[in-house]
């Protein structure tokens, strides 16, 4: 199918093939007919791109703050690689659509297949969106008029915090869609409206929706016809929707407003307050979030929990529907806002045309013509759509389940490294999958996860999904009887590691490999540490800080299901670089948690069985100036410090004082290069499988532990 993207590294927009998304639980998948770009918040995303670096610094001076952090940290080359990284991932487009159901997930409500609906969903033929960011379509609105429900949503939402009554003044500053659709919302709430903005033509559309006008661009007194057209009063509520670098609306708005007036910024502005005016006339301020209550909630859009309507009477679905029902008794006018159309293999054009200095309101995307809709795209190389016999003549024939930002800066690049195929990459919307596809040249592209495990063209599945579906994928694939290399954690429950451990036991191919991605004990500089502690035979005492950082609260690392938090999805990284330097079980371990919101800043001590010691202090609330990760080793009146893989120094140690690099290496080429011999020369696993239960079950049993208090 198409989809319109941008690439946020040189701005360049962009129609791709990509695959369908599979529809999931409790979403839909629609089959668009007309979507609408919002000028306003896309022609800054087009912008931001287009611009060079020292722009884009100067756009996000918080951004510069954390790359100068990491570069302090990690090192020049290794923020580099980081940020390039980033910007190489393309950015799906729009989020106004209309279109027909073509299948339903599990409990997605009250949707059959054939509905006509709205949604959030983007610029592509096929959209899956969560049930709570859909609303039907009732019969007598038109698809050109219900693509304008969500941007009219937005709308709405600034006028449910502004709190019109009946009688009152409001004023609209910016009178792009958002303004001249809040101007209509206003008018039927019994408001009286003033518009205001630089350009005519929209200040003529402002005029027929029933506003008063100021035309800013003949000089007019914003103040002198506000005060008139209040009687001296000022405006009792100002909704600002304009689109400026300028913190000017803002202010303007404070002006013109009355004592303890009420501003609502809808639109994206400077807010360098002038504290002044807002001080003396005790005006409210609020900035509003999109659509309503729920945007931004993941409990709320993505897992499908509504908010009772006793508590929270207006949501985002509902004000949906609220706009919705406004198109259809004829209350708001958004034919008279539509501009241009394009087909979707015209989008360009249309980008070219909201970036360019032309004047247009409402541009709309047409889909009913394109019909190039397929589950999986096939590298253009392969003309018949098949994969040659040539490129299947490898023993290591690569399949990857997830293309995130990990998978496509880390894991990927070091399959291609080596002598492995890259046969298929499946992603859950298709759009990273499709640009892996081009990067590293996969053969194919696909959403069907499933497909791709069971396909006979491939031995080895690589997993680099969200944590919660990791077992659910290694157990998949282990029964097709794939190698499997899956980026840590294993899973997230004992019961997971039960059934993982039987079905791993009962393989019919004794040479069938299990592998998780622990790369840490692959790193050049611990391969070191662990030839030098080979020379010593009294046990060892180990220290290992990571200076964490901080997640948000509702970050899907901290959810149960999803990510199932950060010791089973990260200490366990540590826990296993531990037992390897050791070399001998774990017999007992502790921990101690520091009491936070999310319980994350841990001490883990472990004892071994030949009567070493280790501990792992694991925090979330240190400094990001300060290194992420440090090593230190005492054995037989000797020292050893590992500084973040940068540099490895020696106290004490014969023949040995310093190993240091420029580029820190965590050892994920030598994971996958050894993995990746070891399936070609049917050798061993490059870490036995009893380890890794070993590793997972201690894990999942620190994180579950609950901490007595006497």
């Amino acid at each position: 199918m198409k989809q319109v993207l941008q690439s946020l590294k040189n701005g360049k927009t962009f129609v791709e093939d990509v695959p369908v998304p599979l529809v999931s639980y409790g979403k839909l998948l629609i089959k668009s007919k007309f979507t609408l770009i919002s000028a306003g918040t896309e022609r800054m995303l087009v912008n931001f791109g287009r611009a060079n670096y020292f722009n884009k610094a100067r756009q996000q001076p918080e951004k510069v703050t954390q790359v100068i952090n990491k570069a302090m940290t990690d090192g020049f080359i290794s923020t580099f690689e980081a940020v390039s990284n980033k910007l190489d991932q393309p950015l799906p487009l729009g989020y106004c659509n209309v279109g027909i159901v073509s299948d339903v997930g599990k409990e997605s409500g009250d949707y059959s297949v054939g509905d006509r609906v709205v949604s959030n969903g983007p610029h592509a033929e096929y959209v899956s969106v969560a049930k709570n960011l859909c609303a039907k379509v009732p019969d007598n609105v038109s698809d050109e008029e219900a693509v304008f429900t969500v941007i009219g949503s937005i709308a709405l939402q600034g006028i449910r915090l502004a709190k019109p009554t009946l009688g009152e003044s409001f004023a609209v500053i910016g009178l792009g869609l958002i303004g001249l659709i809040t101007i209509q919302l206003l008018k039927s709430n019994g408001c009286r409206v003033i518009g205001i903005d630089y350009d005519n033509d929209k200040l003529r559309l402002a005029k027929k929706f029933g506003a008063e006008i100021v035309d800013l661009s003949k000089n007019q007194d914003l103040i002198a016809a506000s005060s008139k057209f209040t009687k001296d009063i000022g405006i009792d509520g100002v909704i600002v929707t304009a689109s400026s670098k300028s913190s000017d609306p803002i202010n303007n708005a404070a002006k013109i407003s009355r004592k303890r007036g009420r501003v609502i910024l809808v639109g994206v502005t400077g807010v360098n307050i002038s504290r002044e005016e807002f001080y003396e006339k005790e005006i409210k301020f609020q900035v509003s979030a999109s659509y309503g209550p729920g945007r931004y909630d993941q409990n709320y859009e993505e897992k499908g929990h509504d908010y009772p309507i006793g508590f929270v009477r207006w949501t985002e679905q509902r004000n949906f529907e609220a706009i919705l029902e406004m198109l259809s008794s004829g209350l708001l006018d958004v034919k008279s806002l539509i501009s241009e159309k394009f087909s979707i293999n015209d989008a360009i054009k249309a980008y070219d045309l909201i970036a360019s200095q032309k004047k247009s309101l409402g541009i709309l995307i047409d889909f009913q013509s394109s019909n190039n809709a397929s589950d999986t795209i096939f590298n253009k190389k392969e003309k018949d759509n098949v994969i040659k016999n040539n490129q299947m003549d490898s023993t290591a024939n690569v399949g990857f389940l997830g293309s995130g930002n990990y998978a496509m800066g880390a894991l990927i690049p070091a399959f291609k490294s080596t002598s492995a195929k890259l046969i298929n990459v499946a992603s859950k919307s298709g759009v990273s999958g499709s640009i892996a596809l081009k990067k590293f040249n996969f053969i194919k592209t696909t959403t069907n996860a499933s497909k791709l495990v069971n396909d006979s063209n491939i031995n080895t599945v690589v997993i680099t999904t969200r944590h919660g579906s990791h077992a659910s994928n290694v157990i998949d694939s282990l029964k097709a009887e794939k190698h499997v290399f899956v980026e840590k954690p294993l899973c997230l429950s004992i019961n997971e590691l039960n059934e993982i451990e039987e079905i791993y036991s009962k393989r019919k191919n004794k040479n069938q490999k299990l592998l998780v991605g622990f790369n840490r004990r692959f790193a050049p500089k611990i391969i070191k540490i662990k030839n030098l502690l080979e020379a010593t035979s009294k046990p060892k005492s180990f220290i290992m800080t990571v200076n964490a950082g901080e997640l948000p609260n509702d970050h899907w690392h901290f959810d149960p299901q999803v990510g199932g938090g950060r010791i089973k999805a990260e200490v366990c990284h540590f826990i296993d670089l531990l037992r390897f330097l050791v070399g001998f079980k774990i017999t007992s371990w502790s921990r101690s948690t520091l009491v936070s919101d999310c319980n994350d800043s841990v001490s883990i001590s472990l004892d071994f069985e030949d009567g070493s010691i280790g501990t792992i202090h694991y925090f979330s609330n240190g400094s990001k100036t300060y290194q992420k990760e440090r090593l230190e080793i005492f054995s037989e009146g000797k020292i050893l410090q590992l500084n973040n893989f940068r540099s490895l120094i020696g106290f004490g140690w014969p023949g040995f004082k310093k190993m240091k690099s420029w580029k820190i290496d965590k050892g994920q080429k030598e994971c996958v290069r050894q993995f990746v011999n070891s399936i070609e020369n049917n050798l061993s696993c490059p870490i036995p499988a009893e380890e890794i239960f070993e590793v997972t079950r201690i894990t999942i049993h620190i994180a579950e532990a609950l901490k007595t208090k006497f």
